[in-house]
């Protein structure tokens, strides 16, 4: 008996040692040519956008005359006005000023107003002392400082604008200030993070639902110039505007669209899409515009647009948005000032430090103020004394919607959120394929074997196979000992090797005849783990990835999808099988929907606990960001997932749920509604041994 029980200890342990030598990397380390996987997704994006913005410069370089520019000019806001608008009505601003502190030398109107109906905006009005007839006035765009406008920054622009004798605006963007979003009421401290996540949290959800964070904050700047200009004190003919960082980004958009802005001045961020994908990449929400690199903008139309009314570009030489990129915009938008005969209403600016406030860019900033607004006077930089959080106060308990009964930019979300769309079915799913930018895989791609492990009745084999772009994607492939015409590809947000191992569910499948074949695409497994200088603002995925390809007019699971079906191919080949199956959990049921789609080899899928739909993602508050980068923008009027599951309804496909996190849980299906029951099975079941039996009989030809 000792002897059996040893015996039995040892091949327990031969076997376990086997196992456990196991690497199922399919890239190793040492592989040159193959470990840049990490980043991958992102220079195959920008390699796109770099084309892109190729071409824009190639049609720049041919304006010459006067005309020439006015005919980019018209071309330019056509085409802002498609990627940002439709701006909503313009309705009654309702201000009401909260409280008047007087200060020395000047006096502060803390007001809150409506930018659309119940959409609430507090703002601080800088009203210098003495003013003996309308005068200039400058909106004060704040960066991303949690506190916004009441940063010891941006008071000491404010207050040095204001001792120069301009009146001033400052307003909170949403999701600074007092205007939090996601925020504990208990103590008022943001629950999601700070600025960053406050705007890109809501503001994914914007893209999915057609509309932008852009929109609303460019809206809101509108509304300020609107507040502004019913004001006794300011003249309309004489406003400017001005912001850092975030700020920056604010002022230059807004400038963009309000013609009733004369002077502008963005600071710390206009560069050049080239510089920016070059160094750290796309930013947050408001940064990007739907399809803007696509539709053939870049950052110098900004002011390109605005010309010949006066613009500075306020620069450092060590900022996170790139100098070289600063000045390549500043030489070409100095060619249109030339062409409309006013060079001096233009100027470039820099001094040498980080994305900072400087004294010399200050000094040029107010001196530019001064003489564009005709308000001459003194422009040194002076002290201030820098206000209090008390004093600065807009609302009663500090934040907004504690007070007002408001709309979050989530809710607005809801409201831009169209019927469900009501086109054929066939249409429905060609905007699928138009929206997520999917390419069409062509021609025979190049794959190399790296590796082989045997398994009890099967082999698992490491392969790498070249993707659309330049990358390689890896994959195991499951093959077992007898031959078999039974095939599939099987889809893990978490990679190839999360359901690889002995005894796991791809082994399941392979059991009972099926070759399996496991990649991981780009951001997962050895693919994943990138993002912009390491930056990752949820579960493996950035939000600036996504932002990023819907600049160029594609999405991730476009691309995915794309990818999915360059693999389904190799899977056909080396099966011998016409026909596949394809399974995918979690997130990456979104790319199997696409692919099989736009892909006759697909016989039937499977889904485990998928998404349920994008309509459902911009509906939920506190939704799971993860699933963002497997969602397409502009989707939800157009198409949704239960579309395209409806359209495979022929295939009798299988649907698993278990109610995970994010996933479909009671009340909720991915099922559409025009489906029958008898081809679209719907199983809701947590049970791995229930869900291996359900699976095995999908199997079955």
């Amino acid at each position: 008996m000792n002897r059996i029980f040893f015996t039995v200890l040892i091949f327990f342990f031969l076997g376990f040692s086997s196992q456990a030598q196991e690497d199922l990397k399919v890239i190793q380390s040492h592989w040159v040519s193959f470990t840049d996987g990490p980043n991958a997704l992102y220079k195959h994006q920008a390699a796109q956008a770099f084309q892109m913005l190729d071409a824009r410069e190639e049609a720049v370089e041919k304006l010459h005359t006067l005309g020439d520019w006015k005919g980019w000019q018209k071309q330019v806001k056509k085409t802002l006005m498609q990627v940002v608008g439709p701006f909503p009505e313009k309705t009654p601003l309702r201000p009401e000023i909260t409280r008047t502190i007087q200060k020395p030398g000047y006096r502060m109107e803390h007001l809150v107003f409506q930018s659309q109906p119940a959409f609430y905006v507090s703002a601080t009005l800088f009203i210098p002392d003495g003013l003996e007839s309308k005068a200039p006035a400058i909106i004060y765009c704040s960066g991303h400082a949690l506190e916004s406008y009441r940063s010891v920054t941006y008071q000491h622009v404010i207050l040095n604008l204001v001792k120069k004798g301009f009146i001033v605006l400052a307003f909170d963007p949403v999701g600074q200030g007092e205007r939090l979003e996601y925020y504990d009421s208990a103590t008022g401290k943001p629950t999601i993070g700070g600025p960053t996540k406050q705007h890109s949290f809501p503001g994914a959800q914007a893209f999915i639902a057609g509309s932008s964070q852009a929109r609303y904050m460019i809206w809101d700047g509108i509304r300020a110039v609107d507040y502004l200009i019913s004001r006794s004190e300011v003249d309309p003919d004489r406003l400017g505007i001005t912001g850092r960082s975030g700020g920056g980004t604010q002022a230059a958009y807004i400038a963009a669209f309000d013609d009733r802005i004369y002077a502008s001045a963005p600071e710390n961020y206009l560069t050049n899409f080239k510089r920016l994908w070059l160094t750290h990449g796309p930013q947050d929400a408001e940064q990007n515009f739907y399809r803007g690199i696509a539709s053939g903008l870049d950052q110098p139309d900004l002011l390109l647009v605005r010309a010949p009314k006066p613009n500075l570009l306020i620069a450092t030489s060590r900022d996170i948005f790139n100098i070289e990129g600063a000045r390549e915009t500043a030489k070409q938008v100095s060619r249109i000032y030339q062409a409309f005969d006013a060079p001096g209403n233009f100027a470039l600016v820099e001094d040498d430090a980080g994305h900072a406030s400087t004294q010399k860019n200050r000094e040029a900033m107010y001196a530019f103020f001064q003489n564009h607004l005709n308000l001459p006077g003194e422009s040194s930089d002076e002290k201030i004394d820098t206000l209090s959080n008390e004093e600065l106060q807009v609302s009663p308990k500090g934040q907004l919607l504690e007070t007002y009964p408001g709309k979050t930019i989530q809710q607005l979300n809801l409201e831009f959120l169209s019927d469900p769309p009501t086109g054929t079915l066939e249409e429905r799913v060609a905007d699928s394929r138009e929206l997520s930018g999917y390419l069409e895989p062509v021609g025979t791609s190049e794959r190399m074997m790296t590796g082989r492990y045997q398994r009890d009745g099967y082999t698992v084999e490491k392969h790498l196979i070249k993707g659309e772009g330049g990358y390689w994607i890896p994959f195991l492939l499951l093959v077992p000992e007898e031959i078999t015409t039974e095939a599939v590809l099987y889809l893990h947000p978490e990679g190839k090797a999360a359901d690889a191992s002995v005894g796991g569910e791809m082994e399941a499948l392979v059991k009972e005849g099926a070759m399996v074949m496991a990649p991981d695409l780009l951001n997962t497994g050895e693919m994943g783990s990138g993002g912009f200088n390491g930056d990752s603002n949820f579960k493996g995925n950035s939000y600036n990835h996504w932002f990023g390809s819907i600049l160029i007019g594609r999405s991730l699971v476009g691309l995915h999808a794309g990818d999915a079906n360059r693999l389904a191919k190799v899977l056909q080949e080396v099966s011998g099988s016409k026909t596949i199956k394809g399974l995918a959990k979690g997130r990456m049921s979104a790319v199997l929907l696409h692919a099989a789609n736009y892909n006759e080899a697909y016989s039937s899928i499977a889904l485990i606990d998928p998404m349920v739909s994008y309509r459902a993602l911009v509906q939920e508050r506190n939704y799971d960001p993860s699933l963002i980068p497997f969602a397409v923008a502009n989707s939800v009027s157009h198409y949704d997932l239960p579309d395209l599951l409806e359209n495979l309804a022929d295939k009798r496909p299988l649907v698993l749920q278990s109610g995970a996190a994010g996933m479909p849980s009671e009340g909720q299906s991915l099922l559409p509604e025009r489906a029958t029951m008898e081809k679209i099975k719907v199983i809701q079941t947590g049970d791995i041994e229930e869900r291996s039996g359900y699976l095995k009989e999908w199997l079955q030809p």
